[in-house]
């Protein structure tokens, strides 16, 4: 990757996660105000403040900081176990506080990560969704699809009661539907415009215990029509660019065997990684050689070859491919309610198989991954980025109600605790949570950035 793309990663990582803290930070923040609590310190990050203010409300006056490590912030409050507080504003004091206000004030920030996400679906569905047709293509052979009788040009209605428009649809509802294995009913209209419902036996498959997408693994393929192999476009680091090739370039051959269609082209690339191999091309009316080193990336846990350039589709099969769906105003929020409803049990759902070892630890990303897509989805789009905003918001907010030390979650189990036993947790309890908690965010990150930099390396 050019520095330039690493710092257009890095850039819209920040805002991404600046946006993300702020916003639930805000959340604790406000409630804390509403229900009379002393703010003292509202910071964005963590570590050195690069910038300070203060700032008066009524008699209170509180800091507020953007500080340099931008992966995390708090709000701190006025606290007996902290400083000594003055007799006068005891009652103002975060420890003591009614139970129920002090609820409020920590379940306030995973809650406006919701409110977040459902904010920013809104605006993603009021703009439209946009997307792949689930149409499909011959399944892999003696693959799970191809065993239940999926067909080319089936296009996906219904998986179990979740209406599908999108490829995207389609993978997550094959999560959702089949984490768990069994059978999922699909409806579907063939290429007859027959409507009809196929059953999809998973069996008793972990389908997220596998480093291939759902819908490989499954031996699903996206409709691809027959075109003739040529170059639609080039990516600006590729192999390709490097060595000349352009859009409009057809393809004759590579190494000497004929090239007649683009799944060709494909083929032959992947099984040579890292190697010298020459194309020959027609490019205005002339033939030309260009020899092109093919890169390396793993597929399937081998090498395989890649140049970074794709393919020519005509105006009339994209229309085939492409769908858009519009909302009006209540009915994007209604979506968008639901989205970040389904998104939170399918992320709960997920954590709950990792746990139980039958979902691969893989699945989990660090800041790396996160700054690479947050860099990508800046590039494709407003909408896109804003979408990926919103996933993002969503893991935040389930993350932080788990039970564990030291974050929300940690916390209002603590609470939840005090309220069946009539008083508060020992501090003694409590520091010891806050050590397992540390150690096992440590961990939990420690695999997140191993995790990126396999897929780096990979």
């Amino acid at each position: 990757m050019s520095v330039g793309g690493m710092l257009h990663n890095i850039l819209f990582f920040v805002i991404a996660i600046g946006v993300l803290v702020t916003i639930h930070e805000f959340g604790h923040y406000w409630i804390a105000r509403l229900l009379k609590v002393k703010v003292l310190r509202f910071s964005v990050g963590f570590g050195k403040p690069l910038i300070t203010w203060r700032k008066k409300h009524g008699d209170d006056e509180i800091e507020y900081v953007i500080a340099a490590l931008p992966l995390g912030g708090y709000v701190k409050m006025l606290d007996e176990r902290e400083a000594e507080v003055d007799e006068n504003e005891k009652h103002r004091a975060f420890n003591t506080q009614p139970v129920w206000n002090r609820v409020a004030i920590v379940a306030a920030g995973p809650i406006f990560n919701f409110i977040l996400a459902i904010a920013l679906y809104w605006l993603v569905f009021l703009n439209g969704e946009e997307g792949r047709k689930p149409l499909l293509d011959v399944p892999e052979p003696d693959s799970i699809a191809a065993i239940s009788g999926f067909q080319a040009d089936d296009e996906v209605l219904m998986v179990a009661d979740q209406q599908i428009r999108t490829w995207q649809d389609f993978r997550m509802a094959l999560i959702d539907e089949g984490i768990d294995g069994g059978e999922i009913s699909i409806k579907l209209r063939n290429v007859e415009q027959v409507v009809l419902t196929r059953a999809l036996s998973v069996g008793d498959r972990h389908i997220l215990n596998h480093d291939s997408d759902v819908i490989e693994q499954l031996g699903f393929k996206p409709w691809q029509p027959d075109l003739p192999p040529v170059i639609g476009g080039v990516t600006e680091t590729g192999a390709a660019r490097k060595a000349g090739l352009t859009r409009g370039d057809r393809i004759i051959a590579i190494n000497g065997n004929a090239i007649q269609e683009w799944q060709q082209l494909v083929d032959v690339v992947q099984s040579e990684p890292d190697k010298n191999i020459e194309f020959l091309i027609e490019r205005d009316a002339k033939e030309v050689f260009v020899t092109v080193h093919t890169g390396v990336r793993k597929k399937d846990g081998k090498d395989s070859g890649f140049i970074g350039a794709y393919q020519y589709v005509p105006d009339e099969v994209i229309d085939k491919l492409k769908t858009k769906i519009e909302y009006n105003p209540l009915e994007a929020l209604v979506k968008a309610v639901d989205k970040t409803w389904s998104m939170s049990i399918l992320t709960l759902r997920v954590l709950g198989k990792m746990l139980l070892g039958e979902a691969a630890l893989e699945n989990i990303s660090g800041p790396i991954t996160i700054a690479t897509y947050a860099g990508m989805t800046a590039s494709i789009g407003f909408v896109t980025y804003i979408g990926f905003l919103a996933i993002i918001s969503v893991s935040l907010g389930v993350l932080n109600l788990l039970p564990v030390p030291m974050l929300d979650g940690g916390h209002l189990f603590y609470y939840l605790i005090e309220m069946i036993k009539g008083s508060p947790v020992s501090e003694k309890f409590e520091e010891l949570g806050q050590q397992v908690g540390l150690a096992l965010l440590l961990m939990l990150m420690g695999l997140a950035i191993f995790n990126d930099i396999q897929r780096l390396v990979n």
